[in-house]
């Protein structure tokens, strides 16, 4: 018996290129391309239409804002969005986003949600102190911006590339800064110092104390005994 050729690389990929384009070509596939189609343009619609009446809705109660801490002294309103700024601040979840985008398994966690109300109503009271109602409806709609849609922003850039994420954080530090240097500059230099300790000396210190630990703590533990073996 002769022996039987085999089939080349280019056989074998221009076999697998027009199996492929047969699959595409297949009225089933051609059908759910449409239907996953549809579906982005009735998603897109729908968070167009949620955000138009959320814009409507702010620019209606923007005047109440605007008198509602009229007979509350500036002193006290200011400190009183600093302590509700820090509170964000430590209780935000930097590991997610308090919108959760279609298909998430996990619901967002309480404290997540604290931060979340206490950035608000601290924009609320900044707000409140502004000369006129239009612009307490722009810095309440910044405020949400930031506050409310850039996590979720930056959470699916960061699902999507870490390199892009990583990216992104970085430009959004050098704008802050560049801002920051033009309206203040010891602000710029605590800003900056408070940025290269987060971000430098708390990891490297971390990384440093890992040698000193000596017990681990989990539920690989082994098992402690109830009583004195030396009985």
């Amino acid at each position: 018996m002769g022996r039987i050729p085999r089939r080349s690389w280019f056989w074998r990929r221009t076999h697998a290129v027009e199996v492929e384009d047969d699959a595409r070509d297949h009225p089933e596939t051609k059908e759910t391309h449409s239907q996953e189609r549809k579906d982005r343009v009735k998603l897109l619609s729908k968070y167009v239409l949620n955000i138009s009446f959320f814009t409507s809705g702010l620019y209606v109660l923007a005047p109440i804002c605007h008198t509602l801490t009229r007979s509350i002294s500036s002193d006290s309103i200011w400190a009183l969005a600093v302590f509700l700024l820090l509170v964000h601040l430590f209780l935000h979840d930097y590991s997610g986003s308090t919108i959760r985008p279609p298909g998430a398994l996990n619901n967002p966690k309480l404290t997540s949600n604290i931060s979340l109300n206490a950035s608000i109503v601290a924009s609320v009271l900044v707000a409140s102190r502004l000369p006129s109602w239009l612009h307490v409806f722009a810095i309440m709609l910044f405020s949400l911006q930031v506050f409310l849609f850039a996590p979720l922003v930056t959470f699916c850039i960061k699902k999507y590339s870490r390199r892009l994420h990583l990216l992104f954080s970085f430009t959004l530090m050098i704008m802050t800064l560049s801002v920051t240097y033009q309206l203040h500059r010891m602000l710029f230099i605590l800003l900056l110092a408070l940025v290269v300790f987060i971000s430098l000396v708390c990891p490297y210190w971390l990384i440093r104390i890992q040698e000193y630990k000596f017990e681990i703590n989990g539920p690989w533990d082994e098992a402690k005994l109830c009583f004195d073996i030396t009985e």
